[in-house]
């Protein structure tokens, strides 16, 4: 899988002409000042702490995904491929529509449904193997279907807003720090993703019968939540002001 990863890796360096698309300026800054620069700009602030809180809540959801088939539902263990890769391919079908709906309706508002939408399927998962009136099978698959919108969301318009982030901080600074953006984002995440870990191992040891699993998709909705609301204060129409304004 790292073979192919890395041919993978390759296509974009050698298949895009960067110069075609981007004017390189090398920048005068270290790469501390470079990077406390970069999180002065309080939009990227407001981002960057939503997407920690998402990372920490969809890493806590992926983690237990196994756990919640198996002890929640009492479903073998193959079914958790089942409900990843439905869960997957079936994001993958709303690539297309998102793109078209973030140009009409704007990223924040796709962003923040898709917060509300995996605040719910989190919700719901707690809930696996106890509601009779549905068999586990179909609880799940349930679940995979409502985590699969939200999923297509995060996997496209996250890394947009970055670069929209970054275009109006260089029009308004003069510098141009497009690396450094994505770099703080991908530590932040990075962050995310490990407090995650060690929140899902404290948790999901509580109690018997899966009790600590319920928990744990409880505090991954309370997270994804928490991100949400963090996000709704992020000011998109500023950003987008200033990209247009400052055109030549």
């Amino acid at each position: 899988m790292a073979a192919v990863a890395f041919v993978c890796m390759l296509v974009p360096v050698f298949a895009i002409k960067e110069k075609e698309y981007v004017n390189t300026v090398p920048t005068e800054d270290t790469a501390f000042r470079s990077l406390a620069a970069t999180f002065r700009n309080g939009e990227f602030r407001k981002f960057v702490g939503s997407d920690i809180l998402y990372w920490i809540a969809i890493t806590m959801f992926q983690t237990g995904l196994p756990f919640f088939v198996t002890s929640l539902l009492k479903l073998p263990e193959t079914m958790t491929t089942i409900y990843f890769v439905g869960m997957t391919a079936l994001s993958l079908v709303f690539y297309v529509p998102i793109n078209k709906l973030a140009a009409r309706m704007g990223k924040k508002k796709l962003i923040l449904f898709a917060f509300a939408i995996f605040s719910l399927a989190y919700f719901y998962t707690g809930f696996l193997g106890k509601m009779g009136a549905l068999s586990p099978t179909v609880q799940g698959a349930v679940l995979t279907v409502a985590a699969a919108l939200p999923m297509a969301v995060f996997g496209i318009l996250p890394q947009a807003v970055v670069a929209d982030i970054a275009q109006s901080d260089a029009k308004t600074s003069g510098s141009n720090r497009e690396g450094m953006f994505y770099a703080a984002r991908t530590f932040a995440f990075k962050m995310g993703q490990s407090l995650s870990m060690l929140l899902f191992t404290a948790v999901s040891t509580i109690g018997a019968d899966g009790e600590g699993y319920r928990i744990a998709a409880f505090a991954a909705a309370g997270f994804c939540l928490l991100g949400g609301i963090l996000f709704a204060f992020y000011n998109e129409r500023r950003i987008s002001d200033v990209i247009q304004e400052k055109k030549p």
